[in-house]
């Protein structure tokens, strides 16, 4: 329907490549697509959710590093113009993805924000081609932390949660859920994995976090904390700072299977 030429790499990796190429009408008309997809799929796991506030749409481009500069500007003139005329949150990684010369900029908002920002991006790299070679990012199978939910096993990557067809739950992940008590057996998959009971009852569980580590888990303009919402389907508040502590207080609210990976999440960054 976009008219564009889309590929999708390979599918036994944590992660897989979308490469959209065309004229820039057919590209904004396929991430259109694709965003929109994107919130459909959020709004359907929101259904039998605990969560109150919508997470935003968020995409991951894959973007040569020699580009990244201009997308930068100087002193963040053209990335801070970027969001503020889209209103879309955009963030370029500091350091190469694995075996390549390419970043990845992450894009989250509504599915008008991101395509307005795709655009204004793609004028960017319209202008300001590659210099030299480009070594692509090509995903590699990975040995990631396993979690058990629902008798399906699944291997944490990045933000997504991916099934883990190659693991016994009965033999190595019931012994690595022994050994780190973030995975025992959830019994319970979180939404947008199938099998969701939403009759699981809820419970809350409290965490402390140093004040100085806060940063990492709420992220840019809650960009982070978002991401870990979405993806637990748990419901997450910070308590505001209390004058003389050192620490936050962090309370998660879902089912066993939400708070375990919420948990998870949080101590991962």
């Amino acid at each position: 329907q976009s008219g564009a030429r889309i590929n999708i790499s390979e599918g036994s990796c944590p992660e897989r490549i979308v490469t959209i190429t065309g004229p820039t009408d057919a590209i904004f008309k396929a991430f259109s697509m694709i965003a929109l997809k994107f919130e459909e799929d959020i709004n359907t796991s929101m259904t039998n959710s605990t969560v109150t506030s919508k997470p935003p749409v968020t995409l991951r481009l894959v973007v040569p590093a020699s580009q990244c500069g201009s997308l930068i500007g100087k002193g963040g003139s053209k990335i801070k113009e970027i969001r503020e005329s889209t209103g879309a949150q955009v963030q370029v990684a500091g350091d190469m993805l694995p075996n390549s010369t390419e970043r990845a900029v992450t894009i989250s908002g509504t599915p008008d924000a991101i395509i307005q920002c795709v655009k204004q991006i793609c004028v960017v790299m319209l202008e300001s081609p590659p210099k030299g070679a480009t070594i692509p990012y090509r995903p590699k199978p990975a040995s990631a932390p396993i979690i058990f939910a629902g008798g399906q096993a699944f291997t944490i990557q990045g933000q997504y949660a991916i099934p883990h067809p190659d693991v016994s739950p009965l033999t190595k992940l019931h012994q690595l859920a022994m050994q780190h008590p973030p995975f025992t057996p959830l019994g319970q998959t979180t939404p947008g994995f199938p099998g969701l009971d939403a009759t699981t009852p809820t419970s809350s569980h409290e965490l402390t976090i140093p004040n100085d580590l806060i940063g990492c888990i709420i992220g840019r303009q809650g960009s982070k904390i978002n991401e870990i919402r979405q993806m637990s389907g748990a419901q997450i508040k910070i308590a505001n700072a209390t004058e003389g502590s050192a620490e936050r207080q962090v309370t998660i609210t879902g089912s066993p299977a939400n708070i375990s990976l919420a948990q998870y999440l949080i101590n991962a960054r």
